[in-house]
């Protein structure tokens, strides 16, 4: 072997030359690098996952409406529905879910924002039409509260009752008693209210007297075919003056 490297000093050592088998290997490696595979089978499940996912077509569609696919006068019931249905049919794809529910946001945003301001407009225009009236109406108005619901409700069904009385005691007689019964509920709401027996008594009366005089007005414009038969002009008049009762005895001070 001396022999030989003296001969050819630059002849690389025997261990340096090609090997078969290291060449193989290079081969196999290149041939990897060229055609790559998936790592397992989990992750080439998971990339056809992500490009079969559904996209949302409407998804640059401006109007909320639109975009879920209902009417401006679809109820609650089915704005929920349908962003519910869509949410299920586009599920996995992140931007159309996103889309999905900004659209159902701004739907019930606009509704909120309506109904507050329908409310607001409208206890605003009442204080405004109150405070252009002339000072007349103003002294009115003063003289006029509204109780509690639960109060309205308790004192409509009871002169609702009396008048009920007298329609069905019609045939037998005049409804005097139910009247004199209407009467003493007024004055005992006013008197309640007022802590005066004296000026509950005159408004009772008072709304009593308005209340006959009207009817006496208006009964005659009825036309006779809407009444029936056995209903007197006494209690068609009596009917009138249980409304002005309950008005005098609910709603003023």
């Amino acid at each position: 072997m001396a022999s030989r490297l003296l001969a050819n000093p630059f002849a690389a050592p025997p261990s340096l030359h090609t090997n078969p088998n290291s060449e193989k290997l290079r081969r196999v490696r290149c041939a990897a690098s060229r055609n790559p595979i998936p790592r397992c089978a989990m992750d080439a499940s998971y990339g056809d996952n992500l490009r079969i996912a559904p996209k949302f077509p409407r998804m640059r569609v401006w109007d909320p409406y639109k975009r879920l696919g209902i009417s401006p006068d679809a109820s609650e019931e089915e704005i929920w529905g349908s962003r519910n249905f869509l949410l299920q049919q586009f599920a996995g794809h992140e931007r159309s879910e996103e889309s999905i529910e900004a659209a159902f946001e701004n739907i019930l945003m606009t509704s909120y924002v309506k109904r507050k301001k329908t409310k607001f407009n409208l206890k605003t225009r009442l204080k405004k039409k109150v405070e252009e009236s002339p000072s007349w109406v103003k002294n009115l108005l003063d003289f006029v509260e509204v109780p509690p619901t639960v109060i309205i409700l308790r004192r409509l069904f009871l002169f609702g009752f009396m008048a009920t009385w007298s329609i069905m005691n019609s045939a037998d007689g005049g409804p005097a008693f139910q009247v004199a019964v209407s009467l003493a509920a007024c004055i005992y709401f006013l008197n309640d209210k007022t802590k005066s027996l004296g000026r509950a008594s005159i408004i009772g009366f008072g709304a009593l007297v308005g209340g006959w005089i009207c009817g006496s007005f208006l009964v005659p414009m009825i036309p006779t075919v809407l009444l029936q038969p056995t209903w007197t002009l006494e209690l068609l008049t009596s009917l009138v003056a249980y409304t002005f009762l309950f008005l005098a005895c609910t709603f003023l001070k």
